[in-house]
């Protein structure tokens, strides 16, 4: 892993890439990377206007790229089942779950759920579950990559009040959407692993990357000041997105990535990550992955 950048992604030529929140940010690079290498790229943006604006931002600095933006929206389950439904493509080689919020003052998604445990998570789950087939179909080479983040360890999804209706905490909240990114990902790999499917999960956090992600939530709450704040820590302690995107480029791509794997950015380049105990826990996993069933209405079909 030494030294491994964007320019050591493999030839992506041949290979379909799903990227979710690639209108900006780690998305956008991430999209940008694959295009780059000669994937077939969709960008799975929420706003219209900047998925199309991202779309023609990734043909003029990837001439030649093979790139088009599809409408999605991650808090509605109904946009979600919409986009995989009207997918072009019959296999996919790649998806990124990338897109995601950050400490949100609370707030629901279209169908009920808390923002960001619905929009990071179940939303995931729900388009993961949906193109599954179109991953086996892709057969030796299709991966899932879902981001993650150092602040997982904030907390873990409990099983009694997933949605936080008892007492909302927006950075408990967003710790705890973390950590089901990497219990879906933990439970993932196991049952793509029982059905012998070559399929693999893995995951990817990108250490603090200067992206919008910070300042989102300040500005909701109109809080000028924290705003002000997050944009000056961008600045003077955060890396690039290029550089944030690292890591979610080399699970997506590199060999020698293992099922359940989780990377982040070490001193030479990305290195497997620290991930607390109960992102491993078999009886969480299985226990979210029901719930996350429930919830979305959307159930993976095992062969």
């Amino acid at each position: 892993m030494d030294g491994w950048c964007a320019r050591d992604i493999p030839d992506q030529s041949g290979r379909t890439a799903v990227v979710t929140g690639a209108n900006s940010g780690l998305g956008y690079v991430t999209a940008r990377e694959l295009a780059r290498r000669g994937a077939r790229v969709v960008l799975g943006c929420r706003d219209a206007t900047r998925g199309k604006a991202a779309e023609e931002r990734v043909r003029a600095e990837a001439p030649g790229a093979d790139v088009l933006f599809a409408p999605l929206d991650l808090a509605d389950l109904a946009s979600v089942r919409a986009f995989a439904e009207s997918l072009p493509a019959d296999r996919v080689d790649l998806l990124v779950n990338n897109a995601g919020v950050m400490a949100l003052p609370e707030r629901r998604t279209v169908d009920g759920f808390e923002m960001q445990f619905g929009t990071n998570h179940l939303g995931h789950f729900a388009l993961t579950g949906l193109l599954l087939e179109r991953l086996r179909e892709a057969g030796q080479g299709a991966r899932v990559v879902s981001v993650s983040s150092n602040l997982h360890v904030l907390g873990t999804v409990d099983p009694r009040d997933p949605n936080m209706e008892h007492r909302y905490r927006r950075w408990t909240a967003y710790g705890r959407s973390k950590s089901a990114n990497l219990l879906f990902v933990h439970e993932l790999s196991r049952r793509l692993a029982a059905e012998g499917s070559p399929v693999l999960a893995a995951a990817a956090h990108p250490g603090y990357a200067a992206t919008n992600l910070q300042t989102a939530g300040a500005r909701m709450d109109e809080r000028a000041w924290l705003e002000r704040l997050f944009q000056s820590l961008n600045r003077v302690a955060a890396t690039s997105a290029d550089a944030g995107a690292v890591p979610m480029l080399y699970a997506a791509t590199a060999p020698g990535v293992r099922p359940d794997d989780f990377f982040g950015p070490g001193r030479r380049g990305p290195s497997r990550a620290w991930r607390a105990p109960w992102t491993r826990d078999d009886r969480a996993s299985a226990g979210l992955w029901s719930a996350s069933q429930r919830m979305t209405g959307v159930r993976y079909v095992w062969r």
